[in-house]
């Protein structure tokens, strides 16, 4: 069995022996393959290091996060595009919207949203979606966007029905994580109307910690009780559900 982890800020815990402890819970939960988003050019190097320390297990993304469009945001994109030709990436991201944080730099938010679809496009890559409090304008630019080349991951997942559809009309999977297990979060009747083929798993480590770690720091090895809840709401195997997700992230990120 090979569960994988879509979306994972492992690269924050600094402390080595922190950090392969969490590693190696991960192998022992059978979670062998971890993508790690970019959020700002200061985390390149977090990226860079961990990937190097566990080649074949940690891929990378790059991409400038919502959260980190501000006035400076033009030159911290060029930066990040500038990296991108030194390294080898599997995805634009996270990028998107958020207007929980701040509404006052949509406009500058969206953007920086529709350069990095650009980039991706232009270096045939998927990119993974942060969107939070902003369906509607996540939706509006991809719509803006949308061609044979637009793919990829929404990022923690948690709209209605109507909202899954229209992210996998757009050619989008859905990013499960650990909010499913939330009882009042309602993500488990929504996903009863959509099929397994359409999802992949996260754990957005280290935020958003499953039950029974709600509260909690997450860490990638909690994929395991994401994966057990999924299992349930499809009535089926986790195995079943750690071969079609795993499956659904080797088509996205190609490897």
């Amino acid at each position: 069995m090979i569960l994988t982890d879509t979306h994972t800020h492992i690269y924050y815990e600094e402390d080595l022996e922190s950090r392969d402890s969490v590693i190696q819970r991960c192998i022992n939960n059978h979670i062998t393959r971890l993508f790690l988003p970019n959020v700002n050019t200061d985390s390149i190097p977090l990226i860079d290091n961990i990937c190097a320390a566990y080649p074949g297990m940690c891929f990378p993304m790059l991409g400038l996060h919502p959260c980190d469009v501000k006035e400076s945001y033009k030159g911290e994109l060029a930066k990040i595009y500038s990296a991108i030709a030194d390294r080898k990436i599997y995805a634009i991201g996270e990028i998107g919207i958020d207007l929980y944080w701040d509404k006052s730099t949509l406009d500058i938010q969206r953007i920086a949203f529709k350069e990095q679809i650009n980039w991706a496009k232009s270096l045939e890559l998927p990119i993974v979606i942060h969107c939070r409090e902003a369906f509607d304008e996540v939706f509006e630019v991809l719509e803006e966007e949308k061609d044979e080349k637009l793919r990829g991951i929404f990022h923690c997942f948690t709209g209605n029905g109507e909202q899954a559809q229209r992210a996998i009309d757009l050619n989008f999977y859905l990013g499960i994580g650990g909010v499913v297990t939330y009882k009042k979060a309602g993500l488990d009747q929504v996903l009863k109307s959509v099929a397994l083929e359409h999802l992949v798993l996260e754990t957005d480590a280290p935020y958003l910690a499953p039950v029974p770690y709600r509260g909690k720091k997450n860490e990638s090895s909690y994929l395991i009780y994401v994966a057990d809840k999924v299992a349930e709401i499809y009535e089926t195997t986790i195995e079943h559900i750690a071969e079609v997700t795993t499956a659904n992230s080797v088509k996205i990120f190609g490897v």
